[in-house]
Protein backbone atom coordinates (compact mmCIF):
# COMPACT_ATOMS: atom_id res chain seq x y z
CA UNK A 1 0.00 0.00 0.00
CA UNK A 2 2.20 2.80 -1.38
CA UNK A 3 0.76 6.76 -2.28
CA UNK A 4 0.82 9.74 -0.55
CA UNK A 5 2.60 13.09 -1.23
CA UNK A 6 4.03 12.40 1.82
CA UNK A 7 5.58 9.09 0.92
CA UNK A 8 7.87 10.17 -1.75
CA UNK A 9 11.38 12.44 -0.93
CA UNK A 10 13.51 9.71 -3.26
CA UNK A 11 17.14 9.40 -2.74
CA UNK A 12 19.21 9.21 -5.85
CA UNK A 13 20.92 6.04 -4.44
CA UNK A 14 17.39 4.01 -4.81
CA UNK A 15 17.37 5.08 -8.10
CA UNK A 16 20.90 3.41 -9.12
CA UNK A 17 19.68 0.39 -6.74
CA UNK A 18 16.70 -0.05 -9.29
CA UNK A 19 18.71 -0.26 -12.24
CA UNK A 20 21.11 -3.37 -11.03
CA UNK A 21 20.01 -6.54 -11.97
CA UNK A 22 18.49 -9.50 -9.80
CA UNK A 23 20.45 -11.85 -10.17
CA UNK A 24 18.41 -14.72 -9.87
CA UNK A 25 19.69 -18.35 -10.08
CA UNK A 26 16.04 -18.93 -11.71
CA UNK A 27 13.19 -16.90 -12.90
CA UNK A 28 9.78 -18.61 -12.97
CA UNK A 29 6.55 -18.03 -14.07
CA UNK A 30 2.99 -19.55 -13.22
CA UNK A 31 -0.42 -19.22 -14.35
CA UNK A 32 -3.07 -18.87 -11.63
CA UNK A 33 -6.89 -20.12 -12.39
CA UNK A 34 -8.24 -17.17 -12.66
CA UNK A 35 -5.72 -16.57 -15.89
CA UNK A 36 -2.93 -14.19 -13.53
CA UNK A 37 0.44 -14.90 -15.12
CA UNK A 38 2.41 -14.26 -11.49
CA UNK A 39 5.95 -13.94 -12.16
CA UNK A 40 8.68 -14.88 -9.58
CA UNK A 41 12.97 -15.25 -8.79
CA UNK A 42 14.76 -17.55 -6.87
CA UNK A 43 17.93 -16.21 -5.01
CA UNK A 44 20.60 -17.66 -3.10
CA UNK A 45 20.90 -21.30 -1.14
CA UNK A 46 19.34 -22.17 1.99
CA UNK A 47 15.90 -22.68 3.49
CA UNK A 48 13.09 -20.80 1.92
CA UNK A 49 12.10 -17.06 2.12
CA UNK A 50 9.76 -15.26 0.66
CA UNK A 51 9.71 -11.70 0.19
CA UNK A 52 6.31 -9.76 -1.01
CA UNK A 53 6.88 -6.17 -1.84
CA UNK A 54 4.55 -3.58 -1.46
CA UNK A 55 1.69 -1.70 -3.84
CA UNK A 56 3.29 0.00 -7.14
CA UNK A 57 6.51 -2.08 -6.34
CA UNK A 58 7.97 -5.45 -7.80
CA UNK A 59 10.21 -7.56 -6.72
CA UNK A 60 13.34 -5.16 -6.94
CA UNK A 61 12.28 -3.56 -4.39
CA UNK A 62 14.42 -5.94 -2.00
CA UNK A 63 17.24 -4.83 -4.21
CA UNK A 64 19.59 -3.55 -0.76
CA UNK A 65 18.32 -6.32 1.39
CA UNK A 66 19.33 -9.31 -1.00
CA UNK A 67 23.01 -9.82 -0.89
CA UNK A 68 22.60 -10.18 2.94
CA UNK A 69 19.75 -12.60 2.99
CA UNK A 70 20.55 -14.52 -0.09
CA UNK A 71 23.93 -16.06 1.92
CA UNK A 72 21.83 -17.94 4.09
CA UNK A 73 18.14 -18.24 2.34
CA UNK A 74 16.90 -19.58 -1.04
CA UNK A 75 15.08 -16.08 -1.28
CA UNK A 76 11.23 -16.16 -3.49
CA UNK A 77 10.88 -12.88 -4.63
CA UNK A 78 7.60 -12.22 -6.67
CA UNK A 79 6.57 -9.89 -8.36
CA UNK A 80 2.18 -9.36 -7.13
CA UNK A 81 -0.27 -9.58 -9.68
CA UNK A 82 -0.52 -6.44 -12.09
CA UNK A 83 2.73 -5.25 -10.96
CA UNK A 84 6.27 -5.63 -12.55
CA UNK A 85 5.87 -8.46 -15.09
CA UNK A 86 2.91 -10.35 -13.66
CA UNK A 87 -0.63 -9.59 -15.18
CA UNK A 88 -3.64 -9.41 -13.94
CA UNK A 89 -6.46 -10.07 -16.34
CA UNK A 90 -9.59 -8.93 -14.34
CA UNK A 91 -8.29 -5.21 -13.63
CA UNK A 92 -8.87 -5.13 -9.69
CA UNK A 93 -6.47 -5.74 -6.82
CA UNK A 94 -7.85 -8.06 -4.32
CA UNK A 95 -5.27 -8.85 -1.23
CA UNK A 96 -6.82 -12.39 -0.49
CA UNK A 97 -5.88 -12.75 -4.60
CA UNK A 98 -2.72 -12.01 -4.16
CA UNK A 99 -2.31 -13.91 -0.81
CA UNK A 100 -3.56 -16.98 -3.12
CA UNK A 101 -0.35 -16.33 -5.26
CA UNK A 102 1.70 -16.46 -2.68
CA UNK A 103 0.84 -20.05 -2.10
CA UNK A 104 0.79 -20.87 -5.85
CA UNK A 105 4.30 -20.31 -6.23
CA UNK A 106 5.35 -22.08 -2.53
CA UNK A 107 3.01 -24.92 -4.66
CA UNK A 108 4.77 -24.77 -7.84
CA UNK A 109 8.30 -24.78 -5.59
CA UNK A 110 6.88 -27.64 -3.34
CA UNK A 111 7.59 -25.91 -0.34
CA UNK A 112 5.55 -27.10 2.75
CA UNK A 113 6.58 -24.02 4.92
CA UNK A 114 7.81 -21.12 4.48
CA UNK A 115 9.17 -18.23 6.26
CA UNK A 116 7.76 -14.65 4.71
CA UNK A 117 8.04 -11.36 4.73
CA UNK A 118 5.56 -8.67 3.28
CA UNK A 119 5.71 -4.61 3.48
CA UNK A 120 2.34 -2.94 2.79
CA UNK A 121 0.47 -4.57 0.53
CA UNK A 122 2.89 -7.78 0.86
CA UNK A 123 2.40 -8.23 4.33
CA UNK A 124 -1.73 -7.91 3.55
CA UNK A 125 -1.06 -10.45 1.05
CA UNK A 126 1.14 -12.35 3.72
CA UNK A 127 -1.64 -12.52 6.30
CA UNK A 128 -4.28 -13.74 4.02
CA UNK A 129 -1.98 -16.51 2.99
CA UNK A 130 -0.97 -17.41 6.63
CA UNK A 131 -5.08 -17.34 7.82
CA UNK A 132 -5.59 -19.69 4.73
CA UNK A 133 -3.32 -22.24 5.51
CA UNK A 134 -1.44 -22.11 8.91
CA UNK A 135 0.36 -25.12 8.73
CA UNK A 136 2.46 -23.16 5.91
CA UNK A 137 4.07 -20.20 7.42
CA UNK A 138 7.02 -20.93 9.90
CA UNK A 139 7.52 -17.31 10.89
CA UNK A 140 6.38 -13.93 9.43
CA UNK A 141 7.35 -10.26 9.65
CA UNK A 142 4.56 -8.05 8.59
CA UNK A 143 6.34 -4.60 7.88
CA UNK A 144 3.51 -2.05 7.65
CA UNK A 145 0.80 -3.92 7.44
CA UNK A 146 -3.20 -3.61 8.74
CA UNK A 147 -6.36 -5.66 9.53
CA UNK A 148 -8.28 -2.95 7.81
CA UNK A 149 -8.01 0.45 6.06
CA UNK A 150 -9.51 3.11 8.25
CA UNK A 151 -10.30 6.26 6.21
CA UNK A 152 -7.25 8.14 6.64
CA UNK A 153 -5.96 5.08 3.97
CA UNK A 154 -8.93 5.38 2.18
CA UNK A 155 -8.72 8.81 1.28
CA UNK A 156 -5.01 8.58 0.04
CA UNK A 157 -6.52 5.52 -1.62
CA UNK A 158 -9.43 7.60 -3.69
CA UNK A 159 -6.79 10.81 -4.29
CA UNK A 160 -3.85 8.53 -6.16
CA UNK A 161 -3.25 8.52 -9.62
CA UNK A 162 -0.01 9.23 -12.27
CA UNK A 163 0.19 13.09 -11.55
CA UNK A 164 0.53 13.09 -8.23
CA UNK A 165 3.57 11.30 -8.90
CA UNK A 166 6.89 13.46 -8.44
CA UNK A 167 9.06 12.71 -11.56
CA UNK A 168 11.99 10.85 -9.59
CA UNK A 169 9.48 8.00 -8.75
CA UNK A 170 7.93 7.91 -12.07
CA UNK A 171 11.22 7.33 -13.58
CA UNK A 172 11.61 4.29 -11.05
CA UNK A 173 8.12 2.87 -11.77
CA UNK A 174 8.78 3.15 -15.11
CA UNK A 175 11.80 0.92 -14.82
CA UNK A 176 9.89 -1.43 -12.60
CA UNK A 177 6.64 -2.08 -14.94
CA UNK A 178 7.53 -3.25 -18.51
CA UNK A 179 4.08 -1.71 -19.10
CA UNK A 180 5.41 1.49 -18.60
CA UNK A 181 2.80 4.68 -17.83
CA UNK A 182 -0.62 2.54 -18.93
CA UNK A 183 0.44 -0.76 -16.20
CA UNK A 184 0.85 2.43 -13.86
CA UNK A 185 -2.20 4.21 -14.58
CA UNK A 186 -4.08 0.81 -14.07
CA UNK A 187 -2.23 -0.08 -11.18
CA UNK A 188 -3.78 3.40 -10.33
CA UNK A 189 -7.21 2.50 -10.91
CA UNK A 190 -6.87 -0.64 -8.83
CA UNK A 191 -5.25 1.28 -5.70
CA UNK A 192 -8.10 3.75 -6.18
CA UNK A 193 -10.53 0.62 -6.08
CA UNK A 194 -9.30 -0.31 -2.96
CA UNK A 195 -10.86 2.29 -0.96
CA UNK A 196 -14.45 1.07 -1.66
CA UNK A 197 -13.57 -2.30 -0.89
CA UNK A 198 -14.63 -3.39 2.60
CA UNK A 199 -14.68 -6.97 2.79
CA UNK A 200 -10.59 -7.62 1.30
CA UNK A 201 -9.02 -6.17 4.43
CA UNK A 202 -11.65 -7.07 7.19
CA UNK A 203 -10.15 -9.31 9.85
CA UNK A 204 -10.92 -10.23 13.24
CA UNK A 205 -9.06 -10.46 15.83
CA UNK A 206 -10.42 -13.91 16.23
CA UNK A 207 -9.35 -14.48 12.55
CA UNK A 208 -5.99 -13.40 12.94
CA UNK A 209 -5.51 -15.23 15.87
CA UNK A 210 -5.67 -18.29 13.76
CA UNK A 211 -2.03 -17.51 12.82
CA UNK A 212 0.48 -20.29 13.77
CA UNK A 213 3.38 -18.57 12.96
CA UNK A 214 5.99 -17.05 15.13
CA UNK A 215 5.20 -13.14 13.81
CA UNK A 216 6.97 -10.16 14.17
CA UNK A 217 5.12 -7.08 13.58
CA UNK A 218 7.24 -4.17 12.06
CA UNK A 219 5.19 -0.45 12.45
CA UNK A 220 5.90 3.10 12.50
CA UNK A 221 4.34 5.29 15.21
CA UNK A 222 3.64 7.96 12.46
CA UNK A 223 2.24 5.67 9.81
CA UNK A 224 0.13 7.80 7.29
CA UNK A 225 -1.99 5.00 6.44
CA UNK A 226 -2.45 2.82 9.44
CA UNK A 227 -2.42 4.36 13.11
CA UNK A 228 0.06 2.12 15.18
CA UNK A 229 -3.13 0.85 17.38
CA UNK A 230 -3.88 -1.36 14.21
CA UNK A 231 -0.92 -2.86 14.68
CA UNK A 232 -1.00 -3.03 18.83
CA UNK A 233 -4.12 -5.05 17.54
CA UNK A 234 -2.44 -7.25 15.51
CA UNK A 235 -0.08 -8.16 18.02
CA UNK A 236 -2.43 -8.83 21.00
CA UNK A 237 -4.49 -11.41 18.38
CA UNK A 238 -1.81 -13.04 17.09
CA UNK A 239 -0.60 -16.17 20.13
CA UNK A 240 3.06 -15.71 18.89
CA UNK A 241 3.85 -12.57 18.33
CA UNK A 242 6.87 -9.74 18.74
CA UNK A 243 6.02 -5.93 17.90
CA UNK A 244 8.64 -3.23 17.01
CA UNK A 245 6.86 0.35 17.36
CA UNK A 246 9.27 2.31 15.11
CA UNK A 247 9.99 5.88 17.03
CA UNK A 248 9.01 8.67 14.17
CA UNK A 249 8.70 6.19 11.65
CA UNK A 250 6.41 6.76 8.93
CA UNK A 251 4.57 4.38 6.67
CA UNK A 252 7.67 3.68 4.43
CA UNK A 253 10.32 2.70 7.17
CA UNK A 254 13.39 1.46 5.85
CA UNK A 255 12.75 1.87 2.20
CA UNK A 256 14.26 5.29 1.15
CA UNK A 257 12.20 5.38 -1.78
CA UNK A 258 9.11 5.99 -0.39
CA UNK A 259 10.55 8.37 1.76
CA UNK A 260 11.43 5.86 4.75
CA UNK A 261 12.25 7.30 8.08
CA UNK A 262 13.56 4.55 10.21
CA UNK A 263 15.80 5.39 12.47
CA UNK A 264 16.57 2.12 13.47
CA UNK A 265 16.69 0.77 9.62
CA UNK A 266 20.58 -0.07 10.13
CA UNK A 267 20.04 -2.35 13.29
CA UNK A 268 17.19 -3.88 11.34
CA UNK A 269 19.12 -6.74 9.21
CA UNK A 270 20.56 -7.80 12.41
CA UNK A 271 16.88 -8.02 13.98
CA UNK A 272 15.35 -9.48 11.06
CA UNK A 273 18.23 -12.47 10.68
CA UNK A 274 18.16 -12.79 14.41
CA UNK A 275 14.02 -13.16 14.24
CA UNK A 276 14.47 -15.32 11.42
CA UNK A 277 16.71 -17.91 12.86
CA UNK A 278 14.54 -18.29 15.41
CA UNK A 279 16.52 -16.78 18.01
CA UNK A 280 13.87 -14.49 19.51
CA UNK A 281 11.97 -17.46 21.08
CA UNK A 282 15.13 -19.18 22.53
CA UNK A 283 14.74 -16.69 25.58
Amino acid sequence: MLCSNKLFPVIIIIIIFAGLPLNARESHEIVTPDGAEIYYRVYGEGPPLLLVHGFFATGELWEPLLDDLASSYTLIVPDMRGHGRSSNPDNTFIHEKSGGDMLAVLDDLDIEEVQAVGFSSGAMSLIHAATSQQDRFKSLVLLGGTTHFPETSRVIQRNTGLEVFPSEVLTLLRRWHPGNDEQIRELSANFRDIATNYRDMNFTEPLMGTISAETLIVHGDRDEHFPMEIAVGMYRAIPDAYIWIVPNGNHGLLFDVWGGSFPGSGAFMRVLQEFLAGEWSQH
